[in-house]
């Protein structure tokens, strides 16, 4: 079991990827090597959350492609990105697009450790925040359109009758529907329904 986190390095260049390999192993961290950035992608969706390290320079897909790509797919995952001799404005270029930092090779071993724990520590509530957030508009899409409009109603603070009355149904089906809504959206009470509510944007502040 890792302690400090997930961490996926990508570099074409093997010397470097098995020192980097060994130093954050040795510093508690659980590493996955990629050779390259095109396979990291691929893998991304099934990668628990962690920090990248990629180096900028590399054949076919390079840093800045890499981080355009995560970007598009709204990846919460943090980017460092290495950088060898005379590439600031690339490196710079790097933290316009998102990357959280960049380090000059060649680079003291403490300071990549020290970069990639504040990168996870403070992406990570962000990357769970997000996670929740999917879950949430996934139950909302589960309901039935009858559902969405009984916990439309339930969350603006209607009674089982009003909702009855202005969709023409029994307030005795309501309670059927009212029933759904809260299995569907995992809520055991209307103030956690309205709660999970405003995290799918439901409710405008």
């Amino acid at each position: 079991m890792t302690t400090k986190g997930h961490v996926y390095v990508i570099d074409d260049d093997e010397a470097m990827r098995d020192s980097l390999n060994f130093l954050l192993d040795s510093s508690g961290f659980g590493v996955t090597l990629f050779d390259n950035a095109l396979s990291f992608l691929d893998a991304l969706p099934g990668l628990a959350f962690g920090c990248v390290v990629s180096d900028i320079r590399m054949p076919g897909l390079d840093g800045i492609e890499l981080l355009k790509r995560t970007k598009a797919q709204n990846s919460p995952f943090p980017i460092l990105i290495m950088t060898g001799h005379g590439d600031v404005p690339l490196a710079v270029e790097a933290m316009k697009l998102g990357a959280v930092d960049f380090l000059e090779k060649p680079f003291e071993d403490d300071r990549l450790v020290t970069m990639i724990d504040a990168a996870i520590r403070q992406a990570e509530p962000a990357a769970k925040s997000e996670a929740i957030a999917q879950d949430v508009a996934a139950r909302v899409t589960s309901l039935s359109p009858r559902e969405r409009q009984v916990m439309e109603g339930l969350i603006a603070g209607l009674s089982n009758k009003l909702i009855a009355r202005e969709y023409d149904i029994s307030p005795r089906t309501i309670e059927v529907y009212r029933a759904n809504v809260m299995t569907k959206m995992q809520a055991n009470s209307l103030s956690e329904l309205v709660r999970l509510a405003m995290r799918a944007g439901l409710i405008k502040d």
